[in-house]
């Protein structure tokens, strides 16, 4: 058997080494010839993934990656990874996926299994991928096979890895569900088969949408209990020690990441198609969407109680990931605080010690290099603003030499000395 993966990104590179650690032949397929040349190489992409893992595939002669689409000719199964972001509008972008498809369509064989990896919206692999494949002249489910298989990685997460995490499975038809489950069997430890690929990619979007809306009543709560002048952190970890009934979920600057703050507005989307507005998760994407804001306001108000206006103070950003200990800033809430901190007339630098640079995004092009940390530069800026709590940070010395310490994510929590210049956001 022979897997082609498209897209080496966060889930594609993973899920390739899973293949080949479990002794499958893998091609990889990227438009990025400068990635792809580098994982040639031995050399890894991303951050959270160490080279010696890239290097261990290189060498292994199972893994070769390629930016040559004809290519796709040749696997037994073509599993997609790219990404579905959202729309200015909220509303679902299948341009990649349906870009892909059409690549594929050009080079599909008889009896090959395609299957799509990426997060979206109930009826995506029947509606949309299904016509764009069948322009090949062959027809699903009969001359070549589909399924969908939502993935499930969490960036920097050392619990757990592509092939430790269970897999769901849906296929368009039994046979495609079948092979489906036979070309993962080799590289993920516990396959859960479901009856449809609707199914399957209606769970995907329940699990995030389920973290969307916890984690929007945390932050509901963040700003009621700070006018109530009660520590929501310490709320959280007492209501935590009850061994059932209640989940931890936590506060801060907003929602990052490729799924949590895209796939409730997939599925609302998906909603108004059947009539059926989803009040419940809106009012959660409303939450999140407007933390950025919030903690804004929140910067205001300490700079107001040191006798300073936000107009014309420097303010130093921690953190441009949207989550500690990885480079990822995909849909990162980072990007928007510098935004409206700078409309703001606030002069705003950032420190990120896995970020050197901003990189060029759909939504954004900052052109900002991460300033080093020095007990000078802290003492420089009017407030330290704390949005992701990355593990390199010693948060007791940025304490000790910032004037002012904004933290959004309760990572200053240890911090025993200086506690007045700490405001909590």
């Amino acid at each position: 058997m022979q897997v082609g993966i498209v897209g080496l990104g966060y889930v594609g590179l993973p899920l390739a080494r899973e293949f080949v650690g479990g002794g499958v032949d893998v091609i990889g397929f990227d438009i990025n010839d400068v990635n792809v040349k580098r994982i040639n190489a031995g050399k890894s992409p991303l951050k959270h993934i160490p080279d010696e893992h890239v290097s261990e595939m290189a060498k292994s002669k199972l893994f070769k990656a390629t930016t040559d689409m004809k290519q796709l000719s040749k696997p037994d199964a073509i599993l997609i990874c790219v990404p579905t972001p959202l729309t200015e509008n909220r509303e679902p972008d299948m341009t990649y996926v349906a870009t892909t498809c059409e690549t594929i369509s050009k080079y599909l064989r008889k009896g090959q299994l395609v299957v799509l990896e990426s997060t979206t919206y109930p009826g995506t692999t029947r509606e949309l991928m299904q016509p764009i494949l069948e322009k090949s002249g062959l027809k699903a489910g009969k001359d070549f096979y589909m399924a969908y298989s939502p993935e499930r990685e969490d960036p920097g997460n050392k619990s757990f890895r592509t092939g430790t995490i269970a897999k769901v499975v849906g296929g368009l038809d039994k046979k495609s569900l079948d092979m489906a489950m036979e070309v993962y069997r080799p590289a993920i430890e516990h396959l859960v088969p479901v009856s449809s690929c609707d199914v399957a990619e209606a769970a995907k979007i329940v699990e995030n949408t389920y973290r969307c809306i916890n984690i929007a009543m945390v932050n509901e709560l963040k700003m009621l209990f700070d006018r109530m002048g009660i520590d929501v952190w310490e709320v959280i970890d007492a209501a935590k020690t009850k061994p059932f009934g209640f989940q931890a979920f936590y506060p801060g600057p907003g929602l990052g990441g490729h799924c949590i703050p895209i796939d409730p507005f997939y599925l609302t989307w998906r909603a108004r198609q059947y009539g059926m507005p989803t009040k419940f998760i809106e009012l959660a994407g409303e939450i999140n969407t407007d933390m950025p804001s919030y903690v804004v306001a929140r910067t205001m108000d300490a700079l107001n109680e040191h006798k300073k206006s936000l107009k014309g103070s420097k303010v130093l950003l921690l953190g441009l990931a949207y989550k500690k200990d990885i480079d990822d800033v995909r849909e990162s809430p980072s990007m928007e605080l510098i935004e409206l901190l700078v409309d703001k007339g606030a002069k705003v630098d950032y420190n990120d010690p896995y970020i050197p640079k901003t990189p060029k995004m759909r939504m954004y092009n900052l052109g900002m290099k991460s300033k080093p940390l020095t007990e000078k530069s802290l003492a420089g800026y009017d407030a330290v603003l704390i949005a992701t709590d990355h593990s390199d940070y010693d948060y007791k010395w940025i304490v000790k030499n910032a004037k002012l310490v904004v933290d959004t994510r309760n990572a200053t929590k240890e911090v025993k000395t200086g506690r007045k210049k700490i405001f909590k956001a």
